[in-house]
């Protein structure tokens, strides 16, 4: 019997509507609570919010209303935007719980009984939208080392958590489990802070000054701080959430997904609160980036808060879900862009998955009756059984691999190889053609069967990214998947696609048009000076012909550390093998490009873009962000055949 699978996102504080940054956490441990359900693992998903502490108390007084209403008016704006995302979260906790605020009792009585909790005064510069006292020596020109607002110097007696006890353990902790924090930098981020000395934690707030909390059982003219309250929901909710609660049964959590800004609460803080309380840590905790917009941090001030309710009214939860995490590594920071959405859902969504999926489904209809064959074993060739091989390495090993490490990217893009990969085997095999003869029908059998069965496996590597998706096209191949199930319990077995019955639907994910933001109106100059423009920016073909174009084929391909954006490739240019560098990493994968045959100007002066040399240029079509590669589908030529 598999273990459980447990996995949180981090509470969401309640002080303001969700945003990007929340919806990104959430769908991000979806996929993965979705992917192991699939697996034939219990899965606990928790995710909920965050309501006390000074923030919601400040942004209640602004409204005019009490905590506890205001708390209740922003609980819906997050619960529904989890239904409109599709997230399927098992448990979702508020800290006004009465039921949490029992168990952060107990557990703040167990560390004061066991004289982990003292009283003393304390002089500190206190931050107020962090919640949170930092010493001369971490301030930095009076303010907050982390969110860099203005920071207030307050001097009062409060109670400490005797966290210094529990640096060396906690280094030990890292230094024997290297996967304990994730990715590899926020573990180098954390190491670095525990290298001074660490103080211990103010764990209070005496009333006078904050009254919005969880009271201290063991005084009551103070509330806990609000991290202490809010870090024990990943224990407390196991005590009553679960379908059948038990501590002992889903702890330790598997992942704590958190954004890099909360860090050290959760890497710091609530471990040496665990270990305080001798409760074993969390296996890992994964600390992803933060999304800008069109290149600019968002901000209120800005009006550049993306609000995920838009995005998904407009585009689709599915389109959104996909871009955010296609569109970047998880764990490095991203931007987001309407464009380069867009350019997502028509070039991956729209020309990809949705036109392998319609044109197989109306060549079944056309030539098949609408029922899916059976191959025809005389008339295999290597493009089927490569077809096949490609569907069972992604589902059996690619996507294992990656997920496990939480590279939600790379898994996407092994996932559109293969559908890459599809709608070039239908180009290939040209069953239109094959339809138009009848001794061809074995063959024409076989390739609607290969197709068929590829959208197959497709529904399952796609169902934890965009599972109304996933269920339409099982619906449109009438397969009849019930992704409740632990579908991917046991090796999938080619060819549980014959014999369905195909339907027609509508299509997965319509173009989307792009509209132009008009430019202000500018003077026009006079009818005769665009021509003397044009004649002056026209070149000659002496000067065309100085730029020598070859065919290349791509031998290899593979991501530039820390970028997004750029591929290194090695191509055979007939003469000789090439390095070149090319920004096409947000359209293409690795995967997708290996074997091409491109075109590349193979007399440009060598450059280094991110450190690493580019022997040339690759011809692509696009204006801000690349659409397409410049390719030769159609025919074999020969690397270094003279472009012209």
């Amino acid at each position: 019997m598999p273990e459980p699978f447990y996995i949180t996102t981090p509470i969401y504080y309640v002080n303001d509507v969700p945003h990007i940054g929340h919806a990104y956490t959430t769908v991000a441990a979806d996929v993965l609570a979705r992917w192991h359900r699939l697996l034939g693992q219990e899965v606990f998903f928790l995710t909920g919010l965050d309501e006390h502490g000074q923030k919601v108390q400040q942004a209640a007084a602004k409204a005019g209303i009490a905590p506890q209403e205001h708390c209740d008016r922003l609980t819906p704006q997050f619960q529904t935007l989890w239904q409109k995302l599709d997230v399927s979260n098992d448990g979702f906790i508020r800290t006004t719980d009465a039921r949490h605020q029992a168990v952060v009792q107990r557990f703040l009585r167990q560390l004061h009984d066991a004289g982990l909790i003292y009283r003393a005064e304390y002089t500190g510069w206190y931050c107020t939208f962090d919640e949170r006292f930092w010493t001369e020596k971490d301030v930095d020109a009076g303010r907050c080392p982390d969110c860099h607002r203005p920071v207030e110097q307050l001097s009062e007696i409060n109670y400490f958590f005797r966290m210094s006890r529990f640096q060396q353990r906690l280094l030990d902790h890292l230094d024997a489990n290297p996967a304990f924090i994730r990715p590899e930098s926020r573990r180098n981020e954390v190491l670095g802070f525990l290298q001074k000395p660490l103080e211990d934690l103010s764990i209070s707030r005496p009333k006078s000054r904050l009254s919005w909390g969880i009271e201290l059982p063991f005084d009551t003219d103070y509330v806990t701080y609000v991290w202490f309250d809010a870090l024990v929901n990943y224990v407390s909710a196991l005590e009553y959430l679960p379908a059948q609660p038990s501590i002992d049964r889903l702890w330790p959590a598997t992942v704590h997904l958190v954004g890099k800004d909360i860090l050290t609460t959760h890497a710091v803080y609530w471990t040496t609160m665990l270990m305080a309380m001798e409760i074993p840590l969390p296996r890992t905790i994964f600390a992803h980036g933060w999304w800008t917009v069109d290149g600019e941090k968002m901000s209120k001030s800005r009006g550049n808060v993306i609000d995920p309710y838009a995005v998904v009214d407009q585009f689709g939860a599915d389109a959104f879900r996909y871009f955010m995490l296609r569109e970047i590594p998880f764990g490095q920071d991203g931007d987001f862009s309407r464009e380069s959405l867009i350019g997502r859902i028509n070039a991956d969504l729209a020309n990809g998955l949705g036109n392998l999926l319609s044109r197989t489904v109306t060549l079944i209809q056309r030539c098949c009756q609408g029922m899916v064959p059976a191959p025809d074993p005389s008339a295999m060739t290597e493009l089927d059984t490569g077809l096949q091989a490609a569907a069972e390495a992604l589902i059996h090993t690619t996507m294992p691999q990656h997920l496990r490490r939480m590279e939600f990217n790379r898994t996407l893009e092994a996932t559109w190889g293969l559908v890459q990969l599809g709608n070039q085997y239908i180009d290939k095999t040209a069953p239109w053609v094959l339809a138009k003869d009848p001794a061809a029908t074995p063959r024409l059998r076989t390739v609607l069967f290969h197709a068929a069965e590829t959208l197959r496996f497709l529904c399952l590597a796609a169902y934890p990214f965009m599972p109304q998706t996933a269920e339409e096209m099982a619906r449109q191949l009438g397969l009849g998947l019930d992704f409740s199930q632990a579908l991917l319990k046991a090796p999938i077995v080619w060819g549980g696609a014959s014999g369905a019955t195909v339907v027609k639907g509508k299509a997965l994910f319509p173009r989307v048009e792009a509209v132009a933001t008009p430019s202000p109106a500018k003077p026009q100059p006079e009818a005769a000076a665009p021509l003397a423009q044009d004649e002056d920016s026209r070149i000659g073909i002496q000067d065309f012909q100085k730029v020598e174009l070859k065919v290349a084929k791509v031998l290899t391909a593979e991501r530039v550390p820390k970028s997004n954006k750029l591929l290194k490739l090695q191509v055979d240019i007939g003469s000789e093998q090439r390095q070149i560098v090319a920004g096409i990493g947000k359209k293409y994968g690795p995967e997708d490009v290996v074997g091409k045959t491109i075109v590349v100007v193979a007399n440009l002066k060598p450059a280094k873009l991110m450190g690493v040399e580019s022997q040339g240029m690759v011809l692509a079509a696009g204006d801000a962000e690349v659409q397409g590669l410049v390719t030769f589908e159609d025919q074999e030529l020969e690397p270094g055949t003279r472009v012209k």
